[in-house]
């Protein structure tokens, strides 16, 4: 009896969940979710200090304007091509539920950020995974094919490979009926962005965050860029669904983040510093790893396995990121952190391969 099935749970949606990074309590270290080290701009701290609680009270702009003209001015665009969410996922959610609605499969890579097969999952989309070749990058003919819409993250997650802008101005080309979002959480630490396609494609959708090169993971402010009329699609199904997705803090948090470029683009310049000072440590303690173009290496050891590895940082709470799936099982994820924090990881790593 106690273990029958009720009728009311036959009609229950289930979906296998996107599983994210550990959030540990109690940690030595922690590059396990490519967090950045440095804090955001300064203009962040002084609006939540003077922060006035009386706005709490009211319910914030359901257009967001206040940042959406901020952003429109960085990347110098129309505030009618930018859409902003609470954080890039709640943008993809978004985006796969207003674009991605015919019964034809969406296209993205087998190794990629794996919240998409969960979106389609969640929202019964129809998807194909196409494979990455031996050295993590795109076959881009693999998307010269009929399809329901493409999404590619790039830079990749977890492998961390970048993709030059002519890659992905072929898959747009080859793909004019349908929507193709390109994924950026990275690129600030990689090369070119896809925004310089924008004005060419109204099928691009471009969508950033500021999790990573602004150091604003905790507050949730996620974005998109593109043509006037998807940006008008994904506010319609916003709208539709809850008008007041973004709190008054984070607004006001997010649009001082924007306005102090040369914060932005010194703590950029600081981060790749240490991302090639790392390499070069990685690779004398015998890693290999893609040529990254993120805010973390995607590393493989000469001989010991990565489960290992992964295995006995974490029992010495230092965390980084394990994939148990095929093709990337040897791997491990490790975020860019400060130079201390580095020396830190390869201090414990050093130690550990030579007396193995």
């Amino acid at each position: 009896m106690g273990n029958k099935t009720k009728a009311w749970e036959n009609y229950i949606r289930k979906v296998t969940p996107y599983v994210p990074g550990e959030q540990p309590k109690d940690t030595f270290l922690k590059l396990n979710t490519n967090e950045n080290p440095y804090p955001p701009a300064p203009g962040v701290q002084r609006v939540l200090s003077n922060i006035d609680a009386d706005i709490l009270r009211l319910y914030p702009d359901p257009s967001i304007g206040l940042l959406v003209d901020e952003l429109a001015r960085f990347y110098n665009v129309d505030n009618d091509r930018v859409f902003v969410g609470v954080g890039s996922d709640d943008v993809l959610a978004v985006a796969f539920l207003t674009f991605f609605n015919s019964d034809k499969p969406i296209l993205f890579p087998d190794i990629t950020y794996s919240f998409y097969p969960v979106y389609c999952e969640l929202y019964r989309i129809p998807y194909e995974t196409q494979p990455l070749d031996k050295d993590f990058r795109i076959v881009r003919e693999d998307y010269h094919k009929d399809n329901g819409g493409v999404v590619i993250a790039n830079p990749n997650a977890p492998t961390s490979v970048y993709e030059e802008v002519s890659t992905i101005e072929d898959i747009i080309l080859h793909n004019p009926d349908s929507v193709v979002i390109i994924d950026e959480a990275y690129i600030d630490f990689a090369g070119e962005s896809a925004l310089k396609l924008i004005d060419r494609y109204e099928n691009l959708l471009v969508v950033q965050t500021f999790s990573k090169s602004r150091s604003m993971a905790g507050m949730r402010i996620g974005y998109a860029i593109g043509s006037p009329k998807l940006i008008k699609a994904l506010n319609d199904v916003k709208y539709s669904i809850n008008s007041y997705t973004m709190n008054q803090t984070a607004i006001l948090a997010g649009v001082e983040s924007v306005r102090d470029r040369e914060y932005f683009n010194d703590k950029i310049k600081c981060l790749l510093d240490i991302r090639k000072e790392s390499e070069e440590t990685f690779r004398k303690l015998g890693f290999s790893f893609p040529e990254s173009g993120a805010n973390f290496l995607f590393v493989t050891h000469d001989y010991i396995p990565a489960k290992e590895l992964y295995e006995v940082l974490r029992e010495n709470r230092i965390y980084v990121r394990y994939f148990d799936q095929p093709r990337i099982n040897n791997h491990l994820r490790i975020t860019i952190g400060s130079r201390e924090q580095m020396n830190m990881l390869f201090e414990f790593l050093d130690n550990y391969i030579n007396n193995r």
